[in-house]
């Protein structure tokens, strides 16, 4: 097998396969560690997909900082409120939090644990494109870290080279963008910011404000990454001078210039940049042919302010591990193996948009353009009917969608539901979590995560599984395979 790109998704599934003994080699084009931006994770991606890929008790080395949470000053509340991974404080366990990371110390553990699992990491080396066969993909053509021109015969490639590939187009179908998550950051970094109180001090902080939102992601005690998300029509405000421009920002928004203060902007090394990234969600019209697949942002990418980011990338790179795991060792056929992929990724994928539609639906603000463009009423029918082709064929029972009114109708729903939830929890003394599950976006965004990392703490002792569509396959006790649902 030969994976492009040696990020998350890249690493973790070239550990994923060259673990259960075949041989994997991965094609990176930069040398590690580099710099990335996406640095806050959920717990499904530590104690869930990294226990599985072996990475997991090298993160636990690492010193990086335990994230309990998310804290908001978003919704109809001034107040900022929290979310804990733990259910509640009484239950909170050393699998209910995970970490805020530098991406660029992060990802070089996970490719290092691909080598330490058997892949053939190949770094600086710049894949030209696939070699094809008929329908089916057989190879790639690469320059090697000499500049020397190689090829490379697979009986899979697995295109995991990010938001920037230039392979995902050999898949076929095209790249479909998202109107209503079309938006711009611009973001630094800064030494000496404030910390919330504990043990809330490394939560992740996002705050709404007129012209969009901050993130405020708390890195070491020292370090923080401050980013300012807007629409793509506000661009004038992050052209020019960036300096001025995030500054500007800042200033717009009180709670997060009180907290840089007394704070100074990092101006060297890798963090010494101002950098603007287009945060354009968008998806994949099809994932998969014959002999090739997409994972990661090669495949697709949702707003980033619920950090489903590297979740997506190591979740989708698990889901291709079984099924490549399970097609070379004769367990699934190739095209069964490859549609449950498939459907469960676009589910995944699914489950969050709507999620993130929710969370962007219930914050008010009449007076400004950015939140008055983030309303389910605002969508264009392209958008709607775009998300109805998406999980058309993977939604079931009371999740299936017809057409672009009944998806509406849902959005709508699903947001107000969204907000009642949020102010029982916020109104809560006693420091639970539980008013949140009231809603069903919420437990739809927790469960195939929960399923995960429960299947990776218990392992032969966990509950079966029941296929998630009809006539599905289910994974193996390990985890790393796919099995009928008969057999399991």
């Amino acid at each position: 097998m030969a994976v492009v790109g040696g990020g998350p998704a890249g690493s973790t599934l070239a550990a994923l396969v060259a673990k259960q003994g075949h041989r994997v080699v991965v094609l990176e084009k930069e040398n590690f560690p580099r710099y990335q931006i996406g640095e806050s994770l959920l717990p499904s991606t530590i104690h869930g997909v990294c226990r599985l890929s072996g990475a997991a008790d090298d993160l636990a080395k690492a010193g990086f900082p335990l994230k309990r949470g998310g804290t908001f000053r978003w919704g109809a509340r001034p107040e900022p409120w929290t979310f804990a991974f733990s259910v509640s404080p009484r239950m909170a366990g050393p699998t209910s939090v995970a970490y805020q990371v530098e991406r660029s110390k992060f990802d070089d553990i996970l490719l290092k644990n691909a080598r330490k699992q058997g892949a053939d990491v190949r770094e600086g080396c710049s894949v030209r494109g696939v070699i094809e066969e008929g329908e089916r993909v057989r190879g790639l053509t690469y320059a090697d870290a000499d500049g020397n021109e190689r090829e490379i015969r697979a009986r899979y490639v697995v295109d995991a080279s990010g938001n920037k590939s230039r392979l995902h187009n050999k898949v076929g179908g095209t790249r479909e963008y998202s109107d209503f998550f079309r938006s711009l950051a611009l973001f630094g970094y800064f030494e000496n910011g404030k910390r919330m109180p504990e043990p809330n001090r490394f939560n992740i902080l996002c705050v709404a404000f007129e012209s969009g939102w901050f993130w405020y992601i708390p890195l070491s005690d020292t370090l923080t990454s401050v980013g300012a998300v807007v629409r793509r029509e506000m661009a004038e405000k992050i052209q020019g001078d960036p300096e001025k421009a995030l500054r500007a920002l800042i200033d717009e928004c009180p709670m997060i210039a009180d907290y840089l203060s007394d704070a100074t902007r990092v101006t060297e090394g890798q963090y010494g940049e101002i950098r603007v990234r287009k945060d354009y969600s968008y998806h994949h019209t099809t994932f998969t042919r014959p002999g090739m697949m997409l994972v990661g942002d090669a495949a697709c990418f949702v707003d980033p302010v619920f950090s489903s980011g590297v979740h997506l990338a190591t979740y989708s790179s698990l889901l291709a591990a079984r099924s490549l795991n399970s097609v070379l060792e004769g367990k699934v056929d190739e095209d069964a193996a490859m549609k449950e992929f498939e459907s469960r990724y676009r589910r995944e994928y699914g489950v969050f948009y709507e999620f993130l539609v929710s969370f962007y639906e219930m914050h008010r603000d009449e007076n400004s353009y950015f939140w008055q463009a983030k309303k389910v009423t605002a969508n264009s029918e392209p958008e709607l009917q775009s998300f109805v082709e998406l999980i058309g064929g993977v939604s079931s029972g009371e999740q299936g969608l017809m057409n672009t009114e009944a998806l509406s109708e849902r959005l709508a729903d699903n947001s107000e539901e969204f907000a009642t939830a949020v102010e029982k929890f916020a109104a809560n003394e006693d420091g639970s979590s539980v008013p949140l599950f009231s809603s069903s976006v919420v437990r739809n965004a927790m469960q195939e995560a929960g399923q995960v990392q429960m299947r990776a703490l218990l392992g032969e002792d966990a509950e079966p599984e029941t296929p998630m569509f009809p006539g599905g396959l289910v994974s193996s006790p390990d985890g790393l395979y796919w099995l009928p649902a008969t057999t399991a």
